[in-house]
């Protein structure tokens, strides 16, 4: 088939590729504009850009996909993971058999920006990846495959979209060679079990400490790498890997930092949780105990 492809991240370069080195051809790539990066805040093509020049693939750079109308007449499926824009409703019929994302939740389940964040967030025991066809609602459209996989118990949401990828990659090109061969039929998604999962800021990477531990541990695993979580300590905002549950240490206030058996505790709503690495303003992600011992902010997150 001729298929297009939108996407902008580096999780969806995998899914590029795969249909790159298929018999399926794609006749060219839509990506976001090149957005500055760095301290130099240099303009810098998406990944997704920068894999299609080196394989000559040709590139369409823009937020508004409306202007592109009519690149995309003749085009038999158009493949979008995490483009970045909503596809406008009147080009949805443009292509023979539509456009097809690639969404990382089980939908209906997560709909939204931020499916893998959320699925942690929320202590789901399972996910996995919906290839479905775009309509006019949001990841509302009708399912052409699913995909899906437990959630390990100390799994960061960049190691779960890693696995996700992987799984979409293998799903999208059985989707499309199923659509190809008149093999696939698309179900509706159910109205029940709807759940959404908007984009994650960085203020709610911020770490409440009041929290239980397991809802600490679980925000924090939600938000690594990105955005990152999060603390003030003194005047200091301090970058937080995933921690270890302490349940056997119970006498630390909410915030309270302690230092036991050369192991970093800090109190929550209910057990302690053990620091793992963390990084401090202008330095490099350190153990937590090299912190302690060169820091002269209070030993107390707020």
């Amino acid at each position: 088939m001729r298929i297009a492809f939108a996407g902008t991240p580096e999780s969806a370069i995998a899914p590029l590729a795969a249909l790159f080195a298929s018999h399926h051809h794609v006749e060219f790539v839509v990506t976001r504009p090149d957005a500055p990066t760095g301290r130099g805040r240099v303009l810098t093509p998406s990944p997704v850009a920068a894999f299609a020049d080196e394989n000559d693939i040709r590139v369409i750079k823009t937020s508004t996909l409306a202007d592109h109308a009519h690149e995309f007449e003749g085009i038999d499926a158009v493949v979008v993971v995490a483009f970045g824009g909503m596809v406008p409703e009147q080009l949805l019929g443009v292509p023979t058999h539509g456009w097809i994302n690639l969404h990382f939740s089980l939908l209906p389940a997560w709909r939204g920006a931020a499916p893998v964040q959320y699925a942690i967030l929320s202590g789901d025991d399972h996910t996995g990846v919906t290839a479905f066809r775009i309509d006019h609602g949001l990841d509302t459209g009708p399912v052409l495959g699913q995909v899906s996989t437990d959630i390990s118990a100390n799994e960061t949401s960049g190691e779960l979209l890693e696995r996700l990828t992987e799984y979409g990659t293998t799903l999208i090109r059985q989707v499309l060679d199923g659509i190809e061969m008149g093999q696939i039929i698309a179900v509706p998604q159910s109205s029940s079990d709807v759940s959404h999962a908007p984009k994650i800021s960085k203020d709610d990477a911020r770490v409440v400490w009041t929290h239980p531990a397991l809802a600490v541990s679980r925000r924090i695993r939600a938000v690594t790498p990105a955005p990152g979580a999060w603390s003030m300590c003194g005047d200091d905002r301090i970058k937080l890997a995933p921690v270890v549950l302490r349940a056997d240490v119970t006498d630390l206030e909410p915030g309270q930092i302690a230092v036991r058996d050369k192991k970093i505790l800090v109190g929550t709503g209910s057990h302690a949780v053990e620091l793992t690495d963390v990084q401090r303003p202008g330095k490099t992600v350190a153990p937590a105990t090299s912190w302690i011992n060169s820091s002269t902010t209070e030993m107390r997150f707020q």
